[in-house]
């Protein structure tokens, strides 16, 4: 957990929403990765894995989503800064039910730049949009999969140094 005591970096003194000003701040190499899963039926699992869903390579597709969503971040989240991406990849891992786990897609991603800030957000919205992409590609065959456990599970560089998930 972080600690409470530390200020928000995106609220000045009197509390109002700014975009943090990195532009004094040194360009370091920083590196994140971050995971997350999407749990379903053995039977859409089997269909990702055999390749013969409707929509065509589920998770080909969902990597370029992936990768997609990544380079958008500043898009969508409001206070993010718009970088230049060195390297975004996706993982997958196919999960087979095993002790009380369910049936599941697993994704990893891993984003690196060189600049005056991280690269978290960038690859926890490769995370999401990865896996749902999934989900409306296999969408037709459950409707019940669930997106659950996307956090971060390291980052590197910056003046905060390294944090590495427990």
């Amino acid at each position: 957990m972080t600690n409470p005591t530390t200020p928000l970096t995106h609220f000045d003194a009197q509390g109002q929403a700014h975009m943090v000003d990195v532009g004094a701040k040194p360009a370091t190499h920083r590196v994140a990765v971050a995971g997350g899963r999407i749990e379903m039926l053995p039977a859409t699992l089997a269909l990702i894995e055999s390749g013969t869903a409707k929509k065509g390579d589920v998770l080909g597709i969902a990597r370029i989503a992936g990768i997609m969503g990544a380079k958008r971040t500043s898009d969508l989240i409001p206070l993010c800064h718009p970088l230049a991406l060195s390297r975004v990849a996706i993982d997958f891992e196919c999960l087979h039910a095993q002790a009380g786990q369910a049936d599941a897609v697993a994704c990893t991603a891993t984003v690196e730049t060189t600049g005056p800030t991280g690269v978290e957000m960038e690859a926890l919205t490769a995370v999401q949009v990865a896996l749902l992409t999934i989900y409306d590609m296999c969408k037709a065959a459950d409707r019940g999969m669930t997106i659950t456990g996307v956090r971060l599970l390291e980052k590197h560089g910056g003046k905060s140094g390294s944090y590495v998930a427990a």
